[in-house]
């Protein structure tokens, strides 16, 4: 999953957000000693997350999709395109709405600016400015994001052009989703239910 479903996941606790936001940047099994233990947790989680993700039926069935043109980015995409399902339909997960998450969730990863990594630190300027958790529920919004991987991907990626895909077959990734999307949740809050309390 993509920054936006990382931050729902986390429920309403501020460090596991942040640890779980930051978790693709956080690299070692010694995350306590850097990053204190509940925001160790929330890196944890993110682990968690995006093994129970990768290891999906649904979503191998999305990936399988992009396999033969974008190869081993195809998981990178479906992500992305996940993220948008859920920013699109936001309100039938959440009763906050959606540009004030967003708000949240920048101030709150910006108060912990001293443990965020570098590469964090460079891509929050450009995710608040583009506003990207809210831009995600646009094709154009998706666009851009893919656009800027692509521009950043060792290979050529073709990801650029994976917005188009997107558009050609939307009932078929929307329904991944909404099958998808609940279990994750559950799965989530589960780990959650286990660990902090």
């Amino acid at each position: 999953m993509n920054f936006l479903a990382h931050l729902y996941l986390s429920g309403d606790n501020p460090p596991i957000k942040v640890g779980n936001f930051i978790g693709d940047f956080v690299k070692g099994k010694n995350i306590e000693e850097q990053l204190g233990s509940e925001i160790a947790k929330g890196v944890l989680l993110h682990r968690e997350i995006d093994w129970f993700t990768d290891h999906h039926p649904i979503v191998k069935q999305s990936k399988d999709r992009l396999r033969a043109k974008y190869k081993h980015y195809s998981g990178v995409i479906t992500d992305i395109y996940f993220d948008h399902f859920l920013a699109r339909n936001w309100d039938r997960f959440s009763e906050q709405i959606l540009p004030d998450f967003a708000e949240d969730s920048y101030s709150l990863i910006q108060q912990h600016d001293s443990i965020l990594p570098s590469e964090v630190k460079y891509m929050m300027t450009h995710m608040i400015r583009g506003n990207w958790l809210v831009n995600y529920s646009k094709i154009e919004g998706i666009h851009r994001a893919l656009s800027g991987m692509a521009h950043r991907a060792k290979f050529d990626s073709k990801m650029e052009e994976a917005s188009e895909e997107l558009q050609k077959n939307y009932t078929d990734f929307e329904g991944d989703f909404f099958s998808f999307f609940p279990e994750l949740k559950k799965f989530a809050t589960d780990w959650l239910t286990e660990k902090i309390n």
